[in-house]
């Protein structure tokens, strides 16, 4: 059987799903690939405060279908909402500080709202938020509490890794204790697989003891030494996460970098062409 005979066979037309997982007809082993690959735009934060079309511009330019904000730029979610569609771009989500659920919540629902936005996502702990595994559990009661609210908006509230969550602390760490004390209806998760691999973490064990839970994925590489690198010329296995990220519920795949030793836009290519080319 032909390779196009057994892709119709399966009802397969495209093997352009973005979804990881293998498919096996007549002994042919068909790999999966990205097809709307995503930005977090705080890769482009400095451009985007000085310019914001112009670097939403550039980004669709070099490929990128969704958008990720972090925090977002002077002017109204209105105005902002026009310019992604002009330059047909599709926001998926936006990263807020802890604060905002506790003083200007309903506020920060309604920009999400108006900007047409589908998650809202809490992006990082100051130090004195998670000190103890007391904190983790309020932490989780408070997500559950924002993650109502927003789910009766049509958001979804979701919470992004970094690296000390999984610092052992009195017999578990902080993100097992919220995985397992928030409702998966209200609270997903955002996991960034270069702060996962460095916290010494499996994504993978991730997926299988929590499968649906991570809808949104961050994508960096990592250098030898443990800093950033250009996606495709570090030491992480992305094809791996890629093919069972299906079972971890993942819908939204972005590339992300930090830090650029040259312009952001040149890293940013680098690695939408590295995702683009990548087969699972």
């Amino acid at each position: 059987m032909k390779r196009r005979d057994a892709l119709r066979v399966l009802g397969v037309g495209s093997w352009g799903l973005g979804a990881g997982h293998w498919l096996k007809a007549e002994g042919w082993r068909l790999k999966a690939q990205l097809t709307r690959i995503g930005i977090q735009l705080y890769t482009v934060r400095r451009d985007l405060a000085r310019d914001v079309e112009g670097t939403l511009a550039k980004v669709a330019a070099i490929g990128f279908k969704e958008v990720e904000f972090a925090g977002f730029p002077a002017g109204t979610a209105v105005s902002l909402r026009a310019m992604l569609s002009r330059h047909r771009l599709t926001v998926v989500s936006n990263h807020v500080a802890l604060q905002s659920l506790r003083a200007d919540w309903d506020r920060t629902l309604d920009e999400a709202a108006a900007i047409g936005q589908r998650y809202i996502v809490v992006a990082y702990l100051q130090p004195d938020e998670r000190r103890t595994i007391d904190d983790w559990k309020r932490l989780a009661a408070l997500f559950n509490r924002a993650g109502e609210t927003s789910r009766a908006r049509k958001i979804q509230f979701a919470y992004h890794n970094h690296d000390f969550e999984f610092v052992p602390m009195a017999g578990t760490i902080g993100f097992d204790v919220l995985l397992a004390e928030t409702d998966p209806k209200l609270v997903q998760f955002e996991m960034d697989l270069y702060w996962i691999t460095k916290a010494g973490k499996d994504p993978l064990a991730y997926f299988a003891k929590w499968p649906g839970r991570f809808p949104l994925l961050h994508i960096k590489d990592m250098a030898p030494d443990g800093g950033f690198a250009d996606l495709g010329t570090g030491t992480i296995d992305f094809a791996r996460s890629f093919r069972r990220a299906s079972q971890g519920g993942v819908k939204h795949y972005f590339y992300e970098q930090d830090v650029t030793p040259g312009s952001p836009f040149d890293s940013a290519k680098v690695g939408y062409e590295y995702l683009k080319s990548l087969r699972f």
